[in-house]
């Protein structure tokens, strides 16, 4: 992608995976260590020791006395099949993953030291979205009571100036005169132009986090969508990012009724992209921090919208597996829930290990945080628990560390009294710790307007 990082060589990438080959084996153990380390994978790490393990055997029976027998016969048979084969196999099988890029497909400079630009405040509400529009997937951030309402203004974008050739005494044409960077307005186009992702024109970045870079760009007709990019790493090699895209396929078959609807998913240039409706309006934990807590109807309205999206989602046989408060828009037209074609697939294409525990800790249900499987009900809490945050600024199931929002999770029971009559027996029903006891969206949608 032009403008966009550096490609991995593809020439180095498979002189990595062959090494073991060319080298009789003696670099497997080497080369599943750099995967490892590269992935910070202990499945690969536990393979390198078992390969260097192997190799320390195939030494010792070489070496010892007698070493031209059955006992050096067997010895090099299995180096030969499970260090030296089996290394090029399984080198050439982490190799899309080890150099996969693992950047969105543009980099933002930052500004020069020195005072910063004049600008509105910016929050930094639960999940980081840090802008409006399309909030970004990251991890929620947990603060005790309120939180200040002026942090400091957002760094700018600022373009480079073009290189200058070194001046000459000699030289009687003065250097050209540079002016200054322009100061771009918070929410402004960008000052460099990004590089296309696929048929859609980048305009802005509008966050980034966990899942990948979410922007602000201009559809082949013109139109304005949200794309997505995914890191690399979280998608792996061709074959995941196939999956990833007949997942993302299923859930555009969603109704968009109270959701942004999912139009296009792609790969450019082994970064695999989704592309969704995008909402002009900010996301429930920014108007929460900037604005206060929802009372009365406006927090009934939120909670009618938001499962009526949940049913919708149910509907299409997909699980949302990651609602949360960043992940619910407050466009011109009501609320719209995000994100539910991309942590679904991902989820399903993650291989079943404590490291790929995927979700938002406070805003998961308890069968979701013990690593059991999930279902409808799985949303069903989390939606009760955003409920909760949209009428008290604060995570339901607050702690510091995964074993303390576990045990919140599996033995608090927070306080209802906060809601209105409406929404409290259905949350408290949503809240049930067994997912058997839980209601369907449908029958919530029904307790709540009836």
């Amino acid at each position: 992608m032009p403008g966009g990082p550096a490609p991995r060589s593809t020439p180095l990438s498979f002189a990595w995976a062959f090494a073991p080959l060319y080298t009789c084996g003696l670099a497997t153990p080497f080369v599943i260590g750099h995967a490892a380390a590269r992935l910070r994978s202990r499945t690969a790490a536990l393979a390198a020791g078992a390969y260097g393990l192997l190799l320390l055997v195939y030494f010792v029976a070489a070496g010892l006395p007698g070493g031209g027998g059955v006992r050096y016969v067997a010895a090099t048979a299995m180096w030969a099949f499970v260090g030296w084969l089996g290394g090029t196999a399984h080198a050439l099988f982490l190799r899309p993953a080890v150099f996969a890029p693992g950047r969105p497909p543009t980099a933002i400079r930052r500004p020069p030291p020195g005072p910063r630009p004049p600008g509105p405040a910016r929050f930094e509400p639960p999940g980081r979205p840090g802008h409006s529009g399309h909030p970004d997937d990251s991890g929620h951030l947990r603060r005790p009571g309120h939180a200040a309402r002026n942090p400091s203004p957002p760094h700018q974008a600022y373009p480079s100036p073009p290189p200058q050739p070194p001046a000459s005494r000699a030289s009687a044409v003065p250097p050209p005169v540079v002016p200054p960077p322009p100061r771009i307005a918070p929410g402004g186009p960008a000052p460099v132009p990004f590089p296309p992702i696929g048929p859609y024109l980048p305009v802005r970045q509008l966050g980034s986090g966990g899942q990948g870079s979410v922007y602000l760009a201009k559809g082949p007709n013109g139109e304005s969508v949200a794309v997505k990019v995914l890191h690399g790493r979280l998608v792996g090699g061709p074959g995941q990012r196939e999956r990833f895209l007949r997942e993302a396929e299923m859930a555009r078959r969603v109704r968009p009724f109270a959701t942004a609807r999912i139009l296009d998913a792609g790969v450019v240039d082994d970064l695999v992209y989704i592309v969704t409706e995008y909402v002009p309006g900010p996301s429930l934990a920014k108007l929460v921090y900037e604005q206060g807590p929802r009372n009365g109807d406006s927090l009934t309205r939120l909670a009618i919208g938001t499962i009526a999206a949940l049913k919708g989602i149910h509907a299409a046989g997909i699980v949302h597996r990651d609602f949360k408060p960043a992940n619910v828009l407050l466009g011109p037209d009501g609320p719209r829930v995000i994100d539910f074609g991309v942590a679904g697939a991902l989820d399903r294409m993650a291989m079943a290990s404590a490291d790929n525990l995927r979700g938002t800790l406070p805003y998961m249900s308890p069968e979701q945080i013990s690593g059991e499987r999930v279902g409808p009900a799985s949303d069903i809490f989390s939606w009760a628990s955003t409920m909760l945050y949209g009428a008290t600024g604060r995570d339901a199931f607050e702690g510091g560390s995964l074993p303390q929002v576990h045990r919140m999770l599996v033995g608090h029971h927070p306080d209802l009294s906060v809601l209105p009559p409406a929404l409290r027996g259905a949350v408290e029903r949503c809240l049930a710790k067994d997912p058997r006891h839980r209601p369907t969206a449908a029958e919530v949608m029904m307790a709540i307007t009836s």
